[in-house]
C-alpha cells in the first residue's frame, strides 16, 4: 500500500471532525460529482462591515473539510467566498468615516454606494477588497464571487425565472414564518427602484415569469420592470436557497443561530430544482463572562487583537477544537492555545497515520507541519518576562542562553517571534504579579530550597533542580500535599496562581536570580 493509499484508508475511518464532515459528501456522491465536476464549497460574507474572526473561522473550518475530502478521494474541489454586496445598506456602521454621506444612501445596494474611505468605486468594493486581502494573508485558496456581478451578468437568470415560476410556493413557505405586519408587505423578490435606487421592500406581482417581468408600486407609481440585469435581488433567505440551486453548492457550514434559515433555504433550493448542501452547524463564541458575543455590545474579540498576542497557528488551533461546542473567546485563552498547539505539533512526527489525522496540526498545516521545535513553553516565557519586569527582547534571549543550547533567533525563529508575543502579552494583558508573603511551613520550605540551590549552583540541569524542588515538597508538605508546595512557589516567587515546572523556570531564570526571589519572599515573612 502506498503512502497515499494508507492516508486515504485512514481518513475513511478517522473520527476527526473534518473527515466526518467530508464523509457526508461521499454519501452525497459515492462516485464523485456527476460529470467529474469539482465538489463545490461555499462561505458567505456580508460586506456591510470589515472581515472579523467569524469570517476567519468559517473559511478556515470549511477549508479543513475541503482538504479532508481531497485527501479521502483525490478529487477536485472549489471554494467560493461569496459576498452579498447587492444587499441594501440598513444602517451606517460605527467604524467608518463620512457617516453623513453614507446616511444619504441608506437602502441602496452596497455596491452602488460611494466608498466612505475614498479608495474604491463603492463601499462594497472597499470591503470586498479588505475581505480578499484578509483571506490572502492567511493563504486560503478560494474564488471570490460578488452577488452584484452574478445578478448583473445573468449568472442567476435561469434560477430567477424559476423563482417567478414558483412564486406562490415560495410565498406559501415564507409567510408562516413572518409576523402579520411583515406578511402584508413581504415579497421574496426585492426590486431596485428606478427612481431612488433603493432596494424596495414592497409587494410584487409576477407579470411574466419567462421574461422576468414583475409589477410593484414605487412612490405612488405602478412600475413594470425586469428582475434581470441587477434590477432586483432576493430576500436573503430565498437568496441563500436560490444560490445553492443556481451554483450547485455541495457544502456550506453556518452557526446555530441560522438553523431555521438554513432549513428554509434548503426547502427553497428544492423548490427551484436544487438540493440543500451538506454542512456543519457550529456553536457560537462566548465572551469572558460566558455571554453571546454581540457586535452592538462590543464584547467580542477581534482577529487583530488575538494576533497581537499570539501567532496565526494558535488562533487556528483554538478554532479547530470542538466546533459543535460553545467556547469562550478572550485574550486569556491565548497562552494555553499557543502551548497546546506546540505540544500537538511536537507529537506529530512520531505518530502513526491514524493518530496524525486526528492531530489538529494536520488540519492546520494540511499535512506535515514545519520541522522546527520549541525548546521552552510560552507559559514559561510569560513567567520569565513577568518576573523580569521591564524587559527587552535581547535580555530575554540572554536568559534563554542559560537554558537552551545555541539559543539565538537564527536557530529558533519561531521562539524569536513568541518572545515578541510574550513581551506584548505581559505588557498589555497579564495581571501584574503580586507576590504574597510566605507563612508557617512555607518559610522553612523556601529556606530549604535556597540552601539546595547553593549546593547545586549555577548551571544545574532543569531535571536536577526539579528533583530538589520535589524532594523538599515531600519532606515539608507530604506527598499528598505537593500541590500546596507548588502553589506556594507560584504565589510567593512568581505572583501568580499557576506557573511552570519550577526546575525549568529556575534553570532559565538562573540560580542566583531565583535565590533573590526567595530572599525577597522571606523578607516579607
Amino acid at each position: 500500500m502506498t503512502d497515499t493509499e494508507a492516508l486515504r484508508a485512514a481518513a475513511l475511518e478517522s473520527k476527526a471532525w473534518p473527515y466526518e464532515e467530508a464523509r457526508k459528501l461521499l454519501k452525497r456522491y459515492p462516485d464523485g460529482k456527476p460529470g467529474g465536476a469539482p465538489m463545490l464549497f461555499e462561505t458567505g460574507y456580508g460586506p456591510s462591515g470589515l472581515p472579523h474572526i467569524g469570517t476567519f473561522q468559517e473559511v478556515l473550518r470549511t477549508t479543513m473539510v475541503r482538504k479532508a475530502y481531497e485527501e479521502m478521494t483525490g478529487l477536485a474541489t472549489r471554494l467560493i467566498a461569496f459576498s452579498d454586496d447587492m444587499d441594501g445598506l440598513r444602517k451606517v456602521p460605527d467604524n467608518v468615516p463620512n457617516k453623513e454621506m453614507l446616511a444619504e444612501h441608506l437602502g441602496k445596494p452596497l455596491s452602488r454606494i460611494p466608498d466612505p474611505f475614498g479608495k474604491f468605486e463603492s463601499f462594497a468594493a472597499h470591503n470586498n477588497a479588505m475581505l480578499r486581502e484578509f483571506l490572502d494573508r492567511f493563504g486560503f485558496e478560494y474564488e471570490f464571487a460578488s452577488s452584484t456581478d452574478y445578478y448583473a451578468s445573468g449568472r442567476f437568470d435561469e434560477t430567477l425565472r424559476a423563482v417567478l415560476r414558483n412564486y406562490d410556493a415560495i410565498m406559501a413557505l415564507m409567510l408562516p414564518t413572518l409576523r402579520a405586519e411583515r406578511q402584508a408587505t413581504y415579497s421574496p423578490v426585492l426590486p431596485v427602484s428606478p427612481k431612488s435606487g433603493i432596494v424596495l421592500q414592497v409587494p410584487v406581482e409576477v407579470v411574466d415569469a419567462e421574461a422576468g417581468i414583475i409589477r410593484f408600486e414605487d412612490e405612488g407609481e405602478t412600475i413594470e420592470q425586469s428582475i434581470f440585469g441587477g434590477q432586483a435581488k432576493l430576500q436573503w433567505k430565498p437568496d441563500w436557497g436560490m444560490r445553492w440551486a443556481a451554483l450547485g453548492v455541495d457544502y456550506e457550514m453556518y452557526g446555530k443561530d441560522l438553523i431555521d434559515s438554513g432549513v428554509l433555504g434548503g426547502k427553497i433550493a428544492q423548490i427551484l430544482g436544487g438540493r440543500k448542501p451538506e454542512g456543519l452547524i457550529y456553536e457560537l463564541f462566548l465572551d469572558a463572562k460566558g455571554e453571546k458575543i454581540s457586535k452592538s455590545k462590543g464584547n467580542g474579540l477581534s482577529i487583530e487583537q488575538w494576533l497581537t498576542y499570539g501567532p496565526d497557528e494558535s488562533l487556528a488551533f483554538y478554532i479547530y477544537r470542538e466546533p459543535k461546542k460553545a467556547k469562550a473567546l478572550h485574550l486569556g485563552l491565548i497562552p494555553r492555545a499557543i502551548d497546546d498547539y506546540w505540544q500537538f505539533r511536537a507529537n506529530y512526527p512520531a505518530q502513526e497515520i491514524p493518530q496524525r489525522l486526528g492531530n489538529p496540526v494536520h488540519h492546520i498545516h494540511h499535512g506535515m507541519p514545519p520541522a522546527e521545535t520549541l525548546p521552552v513553553t510560552f507559559g514559561l516565557l510569560l513567567n520569565l518576562v513577568g518576573v523580569m519586569g521591564e524587559a527587552t527582547k535581547a535580555q530575554v534571549w540572554g536568559y534563554l542562553a542559560n537554558y537552551v543550547p545555541d539559543a539565538s533567533p537564527d536557530t529558533y525563529p519561531a521562539l524569536d517571534s513568541l518572545i515578541d508575543y510574550a513581551l506584548a502579552y505581559v505588557r498589555d494583558v497579564a495581571e501584574k504579579p503580586v507576590r504574597r508573603a510566605p507563612s508557617g511551613v512555607e518559610i522553612d520550605a523556601l529556606r530549604d530550597l535556597d540552601a539546595e540551590l547553593v549546593t547545586l549552583g549555577e548551571g544545574a540541569s532543569a531535571e536536577d533542580l526539579q528533583n530538589a524542588v520535589y524532594e523538599i515538597g515531600k519532606t515539608r508538605f507530604g506527598k499528598e500535599k505537593l500541590r500546596d508546595w507548588f502553589k506556594t512557589l507560584y504565589e510567593t516567587l512568581l505572583g501568580s496562581e499557576q506557573g511552570p515546572r519550577m526546575g525549568s523556570f529556575i534553570a532559565l531564570y538562573g540560580v542566583g536570580n531565583s535565590r533573590k526571589l526567595i530572599a525577597e519572599a522571606l523578607a516579607k515573612a
